[in-house]
């Protein structure tokens, strides 16, 4: 065993040592507070991901998200029904996650309802008015703004999803080891994580916010596939989006990536401070963290 490959599994196994108890944040002040309810959607347009597909009442990310809510005293509500978001009780809900793909006012390849535009409104209302929004993986390949996909769009020809979200997805390459390197150790989830590896689908990602707090960047070095023919860029971040809080992470395709407990602590770390749980310090960062992250590849050079 080389040390990085040491590195990467001394790790691991240090932070599932104190992810039982991690957060203490999700703990009540009292036991007559009420728990933080979170409502997760998981509708696909044009590709039904794996990891979000039911079989029979729930995916494996329902499953785990779910088993998470349970271990750490928040509840979790699941749905590909994009009507939900119609109902006049969606308030009710402290912060939204989404695994999602493609047109979300289209019906998909999973068949479910799709939203109106009545409700995609209302949805990023109420995170402007102060909800938290939690987005993982897919959820960047999204309601896609106007414009090439292999360039980056004005704030104007972006969908005001993707202007919720902070970034957009492009395309991605072939599944590979890359590295994460840590630009915030003080988020949220952060604690005892330094840099580390993954077997993933990475994202190759556009259309950055430029008041990211960001968190993670993805370390394009020696990365195969001309989609990682860049310098590094954001690959989990957060940010405020009026008075709500937005915090999305590129990880999150593979079944093992989400069974992780670095994952699960990054992604407990991103919910508890999206739902106003803990603090954070989300100074926009990105010229700082990755300065050329706007610079995506020659793709008509590279065929």
């Amino acid at each position: 065993m080389n040390r990085r490959e040491m590195l990467q599994k001394t790790g691991a196994a240090a932070v599932a040592a104190g992810l039982s108890s991690f957060p203490l944040r999700w703990v009540q002040a009292d036991e007559g507070s009420a728990k933080k309810r979170v409502f997760m959607f998981t509708k696909s347009g044009t590709y039904e991901h794996d990891v979000v597909k039911r079989h029979g009442h729930s995916s494996p990310a329902e499953r785990i998200l779910t088993e998470l809510g349970k271990k750490h005293g928040f509840e979790v509500t699941c749905s590909k029904d994009g009507r939900d978001f119609d109902n006049s009780d969606l308030g009710q809900f402290d912060a939204f996650f989404f695994e999602t793909q493609g047109n979300l006012l289209e019906k998909g390849v999973d068949g479910e309802p799709p939203m109106s535009e009545k409700g995609k409104k209302h949805f990023l209302d109420l995170i402007a008015q102060g909800k938290g929004f939690v987005g993982s993986h897919c959820a960047s390949d999204t309601c896609h703004s106007h414009g090439s996909s292999n360039e980056n769009q004005s704030p104007e020809q972006q969908d005001p999803y993707i202007r919720m979200l902070g970034g957009e997805f492009v395309r991605h390459d072939a599944q590979q080891r890359a590295w994460m390197r840590v630009a915030d150790h003080h988020f949220p989830g952060l604690k005892g994580i330094d840099d580390f590896a993954l077997l993933e689908e990475w994202y190759a990602l556009k259309n950055f916010n430029p008041h990211l707090h960001v968190i993670l960047v993805q370390d394009t070095t020696g990365m195969k596939g001309k989609d990682y023919q860049r310098p590094s860029y954001p690959a989990t971040w957060a940010h405020r989006y009026h008075k709500g809080r937005v915090f999305y992470t590129s990880m999150g395709h593979r079944d093992d990536v989400w069974e992780n407990p670095i994952f699960q602590q990054i992604l407990l770390g991103g919910l508890s401070w999206a739902v106003g749980n803990a603090k954070a310090d989300v100074t926009p960062n990105l010229n700082k963290a990755a300065p050329e992250a706007s610079k995506l590849p020659d793709y008509q050079r590279q065929g």
